[in-house]
């Protein structure tokens, strides 16, 4: 259920409105619009009657949500959510670009690829020190010492740490030291992690697991948002189908189909989904083309030698390019670049 206010309501009127949902045992999550003011009814919204709101002072209308994803839906905001973290937002005209290593290998390691990524102008850096990976035998991160690594970026660069959390326990060590949380795709449905989170103020990027439907990431979002955090960036990452000449089948689909049905920004990580470095420029090219709001893109100065995805990582000098190719569609399809540097 949502229920529809004036955008100029009163504040009282607001309140009485959610101390209303609150005691008929039901969640309220307010969410303001750029014309009207939101109210999201999580719980046992069947029990509640629409006309006993719409009596209510700055109350224009009260809509059942068909979906069942509540929070998420266009239903519950028309308008795309923008998130906007250090001057540096995400959704809506800009186009944000995440850049970095699979893993943290090293200090020096960290600081090379970053500083030169930041001289294009990326200002989101990702790499990960806890690794979930297929095999326990597999490199599994520098852990603790990753993170110190990952915070001396952000406070000597100055750049925004995106970093994968994989369990409750890691979590508020994560949480101090990165900008956004992922979740990486064998967490999807990681339910008490996606709760924890979701008590959290940290932006969380959450990606697609690999055989889920675009409804199961969709309703995985909604842990998070029922638990209080709405800054949630949903992102395609490929799933697993017959193919095997590619690493994942990248579903190019989901872009669109989840801009329709949610207000939430949608990313695509050509990395992942293709597995296959120079074929990693094109899909970027397609994600973005296809609507995407943003790209994760790993990137290696040596990845012959990376400890993981090396093979799918470009060098700085493939990601310049891919850049100036990307600088270029933007403003075709109604989006900007920041603060990218062209090569030009």
């Amino acid at each position: 259920m949502v229920i529809m206010m004036k955008l100029n309501a009163p504040q009282a009127d607001v309140e009485k409105v959610k101390e209303k949902i609150l005691t008929e045992n039901c969640k309220a999550h307010l969410i303001t619009g750029n014309f009207k003011i939101a109210i999201g009814v999580t719980g046992q919204t069947n029990k509640l009657s629409e006309e006993e709101f719409l009596t209510m002072d700055s109350v224009e209308d009260v809509v059942r949500v068909s979906k069942p994803y509540k929070l998420v839906s266009r239903e519950m905001k028309a308008q795309d959510t923008i998130i906007n973290i250090d001057d540096s937002p995400i959704g809506g005209q800009e186009l944000t670009i995440i850049a970095g290593p699979c893993s943290v290998e090293s200090r020096q390691q960290l600081f090379d690829i970053a500083g030169e990524l930041k001289e294009m102008g990326i200002k989101y850096f990702r790499a990960g020190a806890y690794k979930p990976r297929s095999s326990p035998y597999s490199f599994q991160g520098l852990k603790e010492k990753g993170l110190e690594y990952l915070a001396d970026v952000r406070k000597e660069l100055g750049m925004l740490i995106v970093t994968e959390a994989k369990d409750t326990t890691t979590l508020p060590l994560i949480s101090e030291c990165s900008d956004i949380i992922q979740i990486g795709a064998r967490n999807m449905q990681n339910f008490s992690l996606l709760e924890e989170v979701g008590k959290l103020s940290n932006p969380v990027l959450l990606k697609r697991g690999l055989a889920a439907t675009i409804e199961d990431l969709l309703m995985s979002a909604e842990y998070i948002l029922s638990e209080g955090n709405y800054n949630v960036i949903l992102c395609e990452r490929g799933i697993r189908t017959f193919e095997t000449m590619t690493r994942n089948t990248l579903d190019l689909n989901a872009v669109p189909m989840i801009k329709k049905n949610s207000h939430l920004p949608i990313f695509v990580d050509p990395s992942h989904g293709i597995g296959i470095a120079d074929k990693v420029p094109p899909m970027a090219l397609a994600a973005v083309a296809a609507g995407a709001d943003g790209l994760i893109i790993e990137v290696h100065n040596h990845p012959d030698k990376a400890l993981s995805d090396g093979f799918q990582s470009l060098t700085p000098k493939n990601f310049k390019i891919l850049l100036d190719k990307l600088s270029q569609l933007a403003p075709i399809v109604n989006k900007k670049m920041g603060n990218y540097v062209s090569i030009n």
